[in-house]
């Protein structure tokens, strides 16, 4: 018996989600636990396994198309067996094609056409194309039929010449419907007739939707290039990933919300510097950003603070020390949570953190190895940076933006000038709850931690 398959909600808040790449296709047998796709959500990339045996039979969902979660994937089921209705049952509830259905319904207009327009077929209709057109300004033309009324021929006019019909004044009816006269009084008007065009810079223009009236020229005498037209088709709006959305929404709402403050000291890496070069030779390899994290949520667990959210006029501590460590990819940013971080010692937090990293890095991560998280390391110490100010996950109070140990000439307490391995970290914090000198005692315990080659040792 036919099944139809959804997309699943991988994460409480997702709404959303985008099928990434396709792992079967129609024909294929599948078996329980086999890969069938993998779902782009707001956090990361994650494998959608199967739970029944069987054919795909259709698939329903194009790879790279966002849509509303449960929404029906695939069907599966014994193959050669009839699945019209399953097929129209699936496709009747989904939204996802009435977002675009203004494209769909461009021809709308017909139903104005009824007026036609008198003047339409006047021999002016030539005299535009001998002054070389040009090409169109993006998307606009899609929807311009849905804010104003025009006639059948204004449109085709208009899109053989590349004109945005949006931007045409309307002069026909009581409504101001734009006629084809109206379009071209507007190549008269605008300047249109007098730009110039490649042959080639013309049809690479009409390919990608382009507006005359957008382009300036730089070839002899202002005429329009080929270079001209991939510039403007480089510079085009591209919608973000998913992922780019919410990163975008969440931090956007951060920084609107939360009134960011920023504390920066250097710290002197020498200590953890002398204790990885001990334990290198024992074989023991533990990096520096796990010494980072151990000072950092051992000072959490000292300053509840900082280790808090504000939500409204309420202040939450957290009883936990739950960290997350930021991890760069290509398409963005995600933070895996190591929880009760300030109770596990240097070297499980060591292997913790690799193997977070490289969940992300492979695009394993589930949203519950992103949840909970009470503070944020972001550490962007590998990229030779002297400073930088993080912004502030949503539901934490603080993050510490970690940069590169550069040796700098410093004074030493007998007062002489010696090379030392200098970091710099900058914490921002939510100064709702956490005022100016809390922040300053937190990061300088961060610092003091980091300093004290007596704690390290008594760790190890």
């Amino acid at each position: 018996m036919a099944t139809k398959i959804p997309i699943p909600r991988l994460g409480q808040s997702e709404e959303t989600v985008t099928i990434q790449t396709w792992k079967v296709k129609e024909g294929d047998m599948i078996k329980k636990g086999d890969v069938l796709f993998d779902v782009e959500t707001d956090k990361a990339v994650l494998d959608v396994e199967s739970q029944f045996e069987g054919t795909v039979l259709k698939i329903l969902v194009p790879a790279g198309k966002e849509v509303p979660v449960l929404t029906t994937g695939l069907i599966i089921g014994e193959a050669g067996e009839d699945i019209s209705a399953l097929a129209a049952e699936a496709a009747a509830p989904a939204p996802a094609p009435k977002a675009e259905a203004p494209k769909a319904a461009a021809p709308a207009p017909a139903k104005k056409a009824a007026p036609a327009p008198k003047k339409a077929a006047p021999a002016p209709a030539a005299a535009p194309a001998a002054a070389a057109p040009a090409p169109v300004a993006a998307p606009a033309p899609a929807v311009a039929p849905a804010k104003k009324p025009v006639s059948p021929r204004a449109k085709v006019f208009a899109k053989d010449y590349l004109i945005d019909i949006n931007k045409v004044p309307g002069t026909g009816g009581e409504v101001g419907r734009v006629t084809e006269q109206d379009v071209k009084d507007y190549l008269e008007n605008s300047g249109y007739n007098a730009k110039k065009i490649t042959p080639v810079a013309l049809n690479a223009a009409k390919e990608a939707n382009l507006e005359l009236l957008s382009l300036n020229g730089t070839g002899e005498s202002g005429r329009i290039t080929l270079a001209d037209v991939k510039e403007a088709v480089f510079e085009q709006p591209k919608p973000m990933s998913t992922m780019r959305k919410v990163i975008a929404r969440r931090l956007h709402e951060s920084k609107m919300v939360m009134p960011h403050f920023y504390v920066t000291v250097s710290i002197d890496m020498s200590a953890v510097k002398a204790k990885r070069a001990q334990l290198k030779k024992d074989n023991i390899n533990i990096s520096v950003n796990v010494f980072i994290a151990k000072a950092v949520a051992l000072a959490l667990a000292e300053f509840p603070n900082v280790n808090a959210e504000c939500i409204g006029d309420n202040v939450i501590h957290k009883a936990k020390v739950n960290l997350g460590i930021a991890v760069s990819l290509d398409n963005g940013l995600v933070v895996p949570v190591i929880r009760n971080a300030d109770k596990k010692a240097l070297d499980e937090l060591s292997d913790e953190i690799a193997e977070q990293a490289a969940k992300a890095r492979s695009g394993k991560l589930t949203p519950s190895d992103m949840s909970g998280g009470t503070f944020t390391i972001s550490n962007m110490g590998m990229m030779n940076v002297e400073s930088f100010c993080a912004i502030i996950n949503p539901g934490e109070a603080g993050i510490l933006a970690v940069s590169s140990a550069i040796p700098t000439p410093v004074v030493d307490k007998e007062g002489n000038i010696v090379v030392r391995d200098m970091m710099k970290v900058t914490l921002s914090v939510d100064h709702r709850i956490v005022d100016g000198s809390d922040g300053a005692k937190f990061v300088n315990a961060v610092k003091s931690k980091l300093e004290d080659a007596a704690l390290w040792d008594s760790m190890i």
